[in-house]
């Protein structure tokens, strides 16, 4: 019984499992509905080409031009025209006046030191009496003027002796006498001539040496149109690095009269430019080298060092003719202090004092030649190209008392 009843189930499942394939079998073969054909790909159009605008022009035709034919940029005129401009001339080349008899022309220009000291000392020497006060005066007159105290007594006491043995003291007598003893104080005897001549390998050397503010770089191209005007060929070393407009300055006064200046760069080596300027003279055949140095000041022991460098650099070459110190004549007593510590440091040849012109204290001449031993040997009497003149002794003190 059991079997009959495994094998119904059995059957049954067959049955079912028929009937489920049938029926699957069935619904595959379903008809779907017909697909929507395939739509066209959908392809995007190119711009338009941008159209010629109401107001604007139609095109025309425009001659073709050559790469030869366009101008440059700027350009405006053919390269033809380009190549006839004109260059601006080139400075004239000045021609100073003679030197000799300069100072006897710029006499005029001491007429300040004029009135102080010779005719001071003219106007105190006519008194009738000529009592202690009278000479005490005389000397106040003389230290004010910077003559220096050991000069103003020896002047004073030989002055009281002349005038004692004289006895009589007229206008001409008076100035005849102390033109004679201020010409000594000035001493004529002192060699005063620059030496600016050529050796046969090497060129004179001049250094120009000085504190700020005294007139150096003006000196030195003074000096050149000095040397210019006596007939002298100059090289012009523009040593001063330190003061920006120096070498400007230097190179102005030198093409004025057609003399070339060396220089360097802003704050180079001194030494190294004034070598350059005496290799520059050797190769020119100069007759003189104008180097104008730094302005130190005298309390700067590094800077003033550096200047003795200067000199034992340029030495390689040949000597040093001439060391000119520039004192501005206006500092009187400090000028000598200045005076002293250069000494140390440089053998001075010779001072040029400048702006004496402007100052009542024409006696500096004759203290710093009895501070330093060394004769004045130019004098500044204005600020003009051609004011430089040499120092003459006799011009020098006739101007000082007038006619």
């Amino acid at each position: 019984m059991e079997i009959v009843i495994l094998v119904v189930v059995i059957a049954l499942v067959v049955i079912l499992g028929a009937g489920g394939l049938v029926v699957g079998s069935r619904r595959k073969k379903k008809q779907l509905p017909p697909a929507a054909p395939p739509s066209p790909p959908k392809v995007t159009a190119p711009p338009a080409e941008p159209h010629v605008g109401d107001e604007a022009e139609a095109p025309r035709e425009e001659p073709r031009r050559t790469v030869e034919e366009v101008p440059l940029p700027g350009a405006t005129a053919a390269p033809e025209a380009l190549e006839e401009v004109q260059l601006p001339p080139a400075p004239a080349i000045e021609q100073p006046e003679p030197s000799a008899g300069r100072l006897v022309r710029l006499r005029s220009r001491l007429s300040r030191s004029q009135n102080t000291l010779g005719k001071g000392l003219l106007t105190l020497l006519s008194r009738e009496r000529l009592d202690e006060d009278t000479w005490e005066e005389v000397e106040d007159i003389l230290i004010t003027a910077d003559v220096g105290v050991a000069p103003t007594q020896e002047l004073v006491e030989r002055l009281r002796t002349r005038v004692r043995v004289l006895g009589t003291r007229t206008p001409a007598e008076l100035r005849s006498l102390l033109r004679e003893e201020l010409l000594t104080l000035v001493d004529p005897g002192l060699d005063r001539v620059l030496h600016t001549e050529s050796h046969e390998e090497s060129p004179a050397v001049v250094l120009v040496v000085g504190v700020n503010g005294t007139g150096k770089t003006t000196t030195t191209g003074k000096l050149a149109r000095v040397l210019v005007a006596d007939g002298r060929s100059v090289v012009l070393g523009a040593a001063d690095t330190f003061r920006a407009a120096a070498a400007d300055q230097l190179q102005t006064w030198g093409e004025r009269v057609g003399a070339r200046t060396v220089r360097g760069p802003e704050g180079g080596d001194p030494a190294s430019i004034a070598f350059d300027a005496v290799k520059e003279g050797i190769a020119e055949g100069a007759d003189t080298v104008l180097i104008d140095t730094a302005g130190r000041l005298h309390t700067k022991t590094g800077l003033m060092d550096e200047l003795g460098k200067v000199k034992r650099v340029v030495e390689k070459h040949g000597p040093v003719d001439e060391v000119l110190l520039v004192l501005d004549a206006t500092t009187g007593q400090n000028g000598l202090i200045q005076a002293r510590v250069f000494a140390e440091v440089v053998d001075i040849t010779g001072i040029v004092l400048t702006k004496l012109d402007g100052t009542a204290k024409g006696g500096i001449v004759i203290a710093v030649q009895r501070e330093l031993g060394v004769p004045v040997k130019l004098v500044g009497l204005g600020e003009g190209a051609d004011d430089l003149a040499p120092f003459e002794p006799e011009a020098f003190v006739d101007a000082l008392i007038g006619e």
